[in-house]
């Protein structure tokens, strides 16, 4: 099983950033690289269970389902249940804790995931430097523009 995770602070309060997160079916808000995504069926955002239907620029259609969803811990964790990517067994978890200092919020997010050898290595780099940081990036983008007056 392959392990990646990367983390970010978020200059905002937690709230915030996880009224985005919380909602299963805006990750085409904030996740760069979503040309649609769409919870299947009759399902919320919120509801453990659903399935949410993501088609990326590059790698086509992913279709995804949440595992847990916690207002107390401020995490969400889903799994990868169809893909074109060459992994098997995904599952991620993205938690938030407040920074107290600041009001801001420390955001993490852990993934793990079987590939076959002549894809792991490049899986293992891909997800937390293409996919999960440039995540982090636009969330904080997003935030800081909704705080900032017109």
């Amino acid at each position: 099983m392959i392990h990646v995770m990367a983390s970010s602070v978020i200059n905002a309060p937690i709230s915030s950033v996880w009224k985005l997160i919380r909602d299963f079916g805006a990750l085409g808000r904030w996740l760069p690289g979503v040309k649609s995504c769409v919870i299947e069926g009759d399902d919320s955002g919120d509801r453990v269970g659903a399935i949410r239907r993501v088609e990326m620029g590059d790698v086509g259609v992913i279709r995804e389902q949440l595992l847990a969803l916690s207002d107390v811990d401020h995490a969400v964790t889903f799994s990868i249940i169809e893909s074109a990517l060459p992994i098997r067994n995904y599952r991620s978890t993205i938690s938030l804790l407040p920074i107290t200092a600041s009001n801001g919020t420390f955001i993490q997010w852990r993934g793990q995931f079987e590939a076959s050898a002549n894809h792991a290595a490049s899986m293992e780099a891909r997800m937390p430097t293409q996919i999960y940081q440039p995540a982090f990036d636009r969330l904080a983008e997003i935030l800081a523009s909704e705080s900032t007056p017109s």
